[in-house]
């Protein structure tokens, strides 16, 4: 039977030209949070299983792509449950191993750390266009510090991150769960309908306030009056920007002092950024951010030709604590790579030249001459001159190559041999 050569359902091929272009991207956030002090750490893609059921995975523990154990048979008795199959599943994001990681090594880490991680990561999803199985994340994270530095400056980081490979426009989103649970207990919801008021909510940019309000009352069964309410002090906080936390303090009188003086901080620190480097962003306090784990500020990064958001994070100060024995500030911002490659400008032409020998050319004299252009930095391949020689330039030009060297008999050892650019104007 022949075997489909094309990629599983819900993954892809990436040829030469988009690999380049996702180089090019990776390369400028690199240098952005490398200046900011994060340095790139490595995790491995499996991970056990009940670390990542635990609990706080939000809709993506439904998504794990599940590993069976070594050691099965052919057959399985009739009736064996899943879980007792499976061990180790695929990690669907960068934060659950980071925990592990930084459980397992804090004592070699300093503290604060601050972790870069770019990795592919793997959801069980239905496959459709802007949604993959297999797909990158670029994450940064601060953990081991309480303070509002951590918030403020993984959005500074991340907003220059996305200049740095040209995404303009954008709009930085901020919440806080804590404001949310606070909004809940004001409203009369009971601490364990929370966790079903934020899933609700979460979906109020797809189905509307109508389609929220089902979900809460009818579906979920939260009082009518409880679900008004929300939206009542919701509609008058959307999209400020302005004495945030004052209105905020009216709004939810129950809401703590810290939590109205943190994100006062966070306000006033991107106000200062606002003056030295233009950044635009607002309250929005229909932002939930679907992982469970989250504790405190939430945030995300929104473009107007992108329909999904482009960054996110928050922190989550009790996650840690999970897997060390005691609690440990955290908090960390994801890039939607794939999303940002997608939306990038063009990429910088590359220089590239290629070295074309005829068959009477020694094949030394073709290396020597790559050697000496790499030396200067140039990317340079050397290649066979084959078939009839514009059609081989256009070859060349359509893969990128910018520029060639024709090396003929007699042409010596081919070092002076002068460059020609590849076109019109670069034909023989």
């Amino acid at each position: 039977m022949k075997i489909d050569n094309s990629p599983p359902r819900g993954t892809r091929d990436l040829l030469p030209d988009r690999v380049a272009a996702r180089d090019h991207v990776l390369g400028r956030i690199s240098e952005v949070y490398h200046r900011y002090g994060y340095h790139r750490i490595e995790t491995p893609a499996l991970e056990d299983i009940r670390r990542l059921r635990g609990g706080e995975g939000g809709e993506n523990e439904k998504l794990i792509f599940q590993v069976l154990r070594r050691g099965l048979g052919e057959d399985v008795e009739a009736g064996t449950p899943v879980g007792d199959l499976v061990d180790l599943g695929l990690r669907f994001d960068l934060t659950v191993p980071l925990v592990r990681f930084y459980a397992n090594n804090h004592a070699a880490l300093p503290t604060p750390f601050r972790a870069f991680q770019f990795a592919p990561v793997w959801r069980a999803e239905r496959p459709q266009k802007g949604r993959y199985r297999q797909f990158y994340q670029c994450d940064i994270d601060l953990v081991g510090d309480a303070s509002v530095l951590a918030e403020v400056e993984l959005i500074e980081a991340t907003t220059e991150a996305l200049d740095a490979v040209g995404i303009t426009g954008t709009t930085v989103r901020l919440s806080d769960r804590r404001f949310l649970s606070a909004l809940a207990a004001h409203a009369g919801l009971a601490e364990a309908e929370w966790s079903g008021f934020f899933i609700g909510l979460d979906k109020l940019d797809k189905i509307g306030w109508d389609g929220v309000r089902a979900e809460l009352v009818e579906k979920r069964g939260l009082p009518a009056t409880a679900v008004d309410e929300v939206r009542s002090v919701i509609e008058g906080l959307t999209g400020l920007a302005d004495q945030v936390a004052d209105r905020l303090a009216d709004a939810v009188p129950n809401l703590a002092d810290e939590v109205v003086s943190d994100l006062a901080t966070t306000v006033g620190c991107l106000a200062d950024l606002d003056s030295t480097r233009p950044i635009r962003w607002q309250f929005d306090p229909t932002l939930v951010r679907g992982m469970g784990y989250y504790t405190g500020q939430i945030f995300e990064i929104s473009h107007p030709d992108s329909s999904s958001s482009v960054a996110g994070g928050g922190r989550y100060d009790r996650l840690v604590g999970r897997s060390l024995g005691r609690d440990v500030p955290a908090c960390g911002f994801s890039l939607g790579f794939e999303r940002i490659v997608d939306l990038i400008p063009e990429v910088p032409a590359r220089s590239a030249l290629a070295v074309l020998f005829e068959a009477d050319v020694p094949v030394s004299h073709a290396l020597e001459r790559a050697r000496a252009e790499r030396a200067r930095g140039r990317e340079t391949t050397v290649l066979r001159r084959s078939g009839k020689l514009p059609a081989q330039l256009n070859r060349l030009e359509a893969q990128g190559f910018t520029g060639f060297v024709h090396l003929r008999a007699g042409s010596a050892d081919g070092t002076a041999e002068p460059e020609r650019p590849l076109g019109a104007d670069g034909a023989d």
